[in-house]
């Protein structure tokens, strides 16, 4: 935090980014590290705070308001805006990670979505996954923490709520307000839903 807060390193840590060729918009308000590493044709928006250990790759974005710490992007990798990358995640190349996601100890596969309004912790994810808004990976039961796999190609609909140890194999459909609890095969269809019921005509007292 002391190299976050002292104003003479912040600009020297900016100048250096600037001549690097690193696009940054509103350099003033965003921070970095000592050891922050960043690629080629990178674009950082405003209130970006960037901690400590912090690899960024070529050809990405990241949008205003996220938090990087102890994290490896690859490139053409976006992230955020509002986004939260915790220790020990892996954004791999082509990924994308929306506004108001966080990520901890994870792998993001190639060119898989992670877009809005979702937690995703001690997971493994492949390539092409699309996860959906409001799905969470239900890490941790009070005792110890445990590990969720998707494998390729998975789409996981919103509001999911994914309870570890759990595999979702590749090619198979979450469906929309599921709580999954065990592991789903290869190429199918899970989804756990109450039945819908209605009354007519109620009147409330």
């Amino acid at each position: 935090m002391k190299d976050l807060n002292s104003q003479k390193i912040q600009n020297k840590l900016r100048n250096k980014f600037l001549y690097s060729g690193v696009k940054m918009v509103g350099s003033e308000t965003i921070f970095f590290s000592n050891d922050t590493k960043i690629g080629k044709n990178v674009t950082i928006e405003p209130y970006v705070v960037i901690g400590k250990n912090v690899k960024i790759g070529n050809n990405v974005i990241i949008k205003s308001f996220s938090h990087l710490e102890s994290c490896k992007i690859e490139n053409k990798v976006e992230v955020g805006p509002y986004a939260r990358i915790r220790p020990h995640t892996t954004l791999k190349e082509g990924s994308k990670i929306g506004n108001f996601v966080e990520i901890k100890k994870s792998t993001i596969g190639k060119k898989s979505k992670v877009n809005h309004l979702s937690y995703i912790g001690d997971s493994e994810i492949g390539k092409s996954v699309n996860i959906g808004a409001g799905t969470i990976t239900c890490n941790y039961d009070g005792v110890k923490k445990s590990k969720t796999k998707i494998k390729d190609n998975v789409f996981i609909g919103s509001n999911s709520s994914l309870v570890a140890p759990i595999t979702i194999n590749k090619q198979s459909v979450v469906g929309a307000g599921s709580v999954i609890t065990k592991n789903v095969g290869k190429k199918s269809l899970a989804l756990t839903r109450a039945k819908h019921t209605e009354l007519k005509n109620y009147k409330r007292k």
